[in-house]
């Protein structure tokens, strides 16, 4: 067998690729003859071209002859190894995958297009595997061991990780790494169909009229890249405040004041949550607040800053319908320790929510905001949503992909007169609802 097929070949040698064993010799062999107190003094670059200059030699001097392909494989493949992530390095510089799933030693998947897809490599050992992710994990100044099992960080170059290892694992140990998304504006997610320029239109006249927009949507629907689109339409000038579990939102503004949230430390101490930033963001002056996810009582908070003179704020809620997204955030707010009435809390969100924008991936893998709908229950007992647009989705047709077409409804005239008020023109599609009882059966049959 050839060099470049002993190389490639997945097939296992006495409990381990071929392949994984001849990286293995010649990392052994990098670490013999590299001086380890050198090497921690240079930058990354610097230590990287270093090591693959001393590879190189030994190669030259002990391999095989080699191809160039060939010679540069080796090479790359016992760098990562011994400095890198190992067979991670080419996944996390493939911009096509928005996710890496390790299950184990011996299961690698990854996300492209909203579709997972096994690949034909693994670790040699969950031991191997262990090291990676404390490679990882030693980043971002955290330990992962028996007394601290579960660990969810952000990297410096911004990928979001998650580690649970054994005992809590059965599997042996689960790493998840998701990639830092892409900032795409409107018009670029009209490309791809998320949308269409009539919902470009409206959705930018209502966050420049300062509507509290609430992107909706279950996990992997792509809510944060929405967010962040949405946001690019802020005016300048404004004086925007950003809140997130782990810092994704690229604002292009120039005064964006960017807050992270802190897990506690190995003593249990240090924790700072959403909810003690969004508290300590009133006290900054915000002309808008972004969360980038609700999900526990600070829910309480942003809802009140919403209806207290913060409008145009933005957040994200985990929740697979319009009607859905507004039980939850009732819930969310009352996991609050200030004791107030499940009454109290939804006259909370009547007074503050005025837009939820539902997104949905459908069977394909597609990304769409599958309705834009209005909360016009002020005043009332129970919720009511009037939808403005939906996508009426076909079924899946023979080539695997899901079709369909967006569907226009007028707006409430309180919210055309509001987008008047602002100087904000309404888009053809969308009209104005002319009485009471139109918009009441249009609630009723969403």
């Amino acid at each position: 067998m050839s060099l470049r097929a002993r190389i490639n070949s997945p097939e296992p040698v006495n409990g381990q690729s071929e392949e994984s064993a001849l990286v293995g010799v010649y990392r052994a062999k990098l670490l013999e003859e590299i001086d380890l107190a050198e090497m921690s003094t240079l930058a990354a670059a610097d230590r990287r071209a270093r090591l693959e200059r001393v590879l190189g030699h030994i190669i030259s001097r002990e391999g095989p002859v080699l191809s160039t392909a060939e010679r540069s494989q080796l090479i790359r493949r016992v760098v990562d190894e011994a400095l890198g992530l190992g067979i991670l390095e080419p996944l996390l510089e493939d911009a096509s995958i928005s996710e890496i799933m390790v299950n184990g030693a011996d299961q690698v998947y990854v996300e492209r297009g909203g579709r997972l897809e096994m690949l034909p490599m693994r670790f040699t050992s969950n031991e191997q595997l262990m090291q990676t992710i404390e490679r990882i994990v030693s980043t971002v100044n955290r330990r992962v061991d028996e007394a601290n099992p579960m660990v969810d960080a952000r990297l410096p170059s911004g990928e979001r990780v998650n580690v649970i290892i054994p005992p809590l694992s059965l599997t042996g140990p689960i790493l998840t790494i998701r990639r830092f998304p892409r900032s795409f504006t409107l018009p670029e997610l009209i490309g791809l169909g998320s949308l269409d320029e009539q919902m470009m239109l409206l959705l930018a006249g209502l966050v420049r009229a300062k509507f509290n927009v609430i992107v909706s949507g279950a996990t992997g629907t792509g809510k944060t890249t929405l967010l962040n689109s949405l946001s690019g339409l802020i005016p300048e000038g404004e004086r925007i405040v950003t809140i997130e579990d782990s810092a994704e939102l690229q604002l292009q503004q120039k005064h964006v004041i960017t807050l992270e949230s802190r897990p506690a430390n190995v003593e249990g101490k240090g924790q700072v949550t959403i909810r003690d930033l969004v508290r300590n963001s009133l006290r900054m002056r915000p002309d808008r607040i972004i969360v980038g996810e609700v999900r526990g009582g600070e829910t309480l908070d942003m809802l009140q800053a919403m209806s207290t003179g913060h409008d145009g704020s933005l957040a994200t809620v985990h929740a697979n319908s319009a009607e859905d997204a507004l039980m939850r955030l009732q819930t969310l707010a009352s996991m609050s320790e200030v004791e107030i009435p499940f009454v109290a809390i939804k006259d909370q969100i009547n007074s503050a929510v005025d837009v939820i924008v539902q997104l949905t991936r459908h069977a394909d893998g597609s990304r769409r905001v599958t309705e834009i709908a209005i909360v016009d229950s002020h005043g009332r007992d129970e919720y009511r949503i009037v939808s403005v647009c939906r996508y009426l989705a076909q079924p899946m047709a023979a080539d695997g992909r899901v079709y369909g077409q967006f569907a226009y409804y007028p707006l409430p005239r309180r919210v055309a007169e509001r987008l008047y008020l602002r100087g904000e023109s309404i888009p053809p599609a969308f009209g104005v609802a002319q009485t009471e009882e139109q918009l009441a059966l249009r609630g009723s049959a969403a």
